[in-house]
């Protein structure tokens, strides 16, 4: 089951009780057509996946949640693990700066759009 999440407060009471598992957050509109597409997978995911918890946060309702965890698109998906969020990916960057050269990752914590297999394959992954 997806649990809707309106506030900063149900958010920390629903990753505090999840405890060591997985957390998956969808970022989402109601106006927005992938959301409406991407829903009911994650729905069904949520029936599969009884270890993994499922949230859904309206990004126009909780416009706080969506500013304070930097939702620039909809939908967009955020993994927790015991409250914190999960590195899903990290991304290779050259810097170039005064001290020469060299390799930084950057970290990717979200990801974004209506890719139920790119979601399902990091739900299994971190699960």
């Amino acid at each position: 089951m997806v649990q809707i999440i309106k506030d900063m407060d149900e958010l920390k009471t629903f990753l505090k009780a999840a405890g060591c598992k997985l957390v998956v957050v969808e970022f989402s509109a109601k106006w927005c057509g992938p959301c409406q597409r991407i829903y009911p997978l994650v729905h069904a995911m949520s029936l599969k996946y009884q270890n993994v918890m499922f949230a859904n946060v309206d990004v126009d309702a909780s416009q706080e949640l969506a500013q304070i965890y930097h939702v620039k698109a909809v939908p967009t998906f955020q993994m927790f693990k015991q409250t914190q969020k999960v590195t899903l990916f990290s991304r290779l960057k050259r810097a170039i700066c005064c001290y020469g050269s060299g390799f930084v990752g950057e970290q990717i914590f979200e990801f974004c759009g209506a890719d139920a297999q790119k979601l399902e394959a990091k739900i299994q992954e971190l699960m």
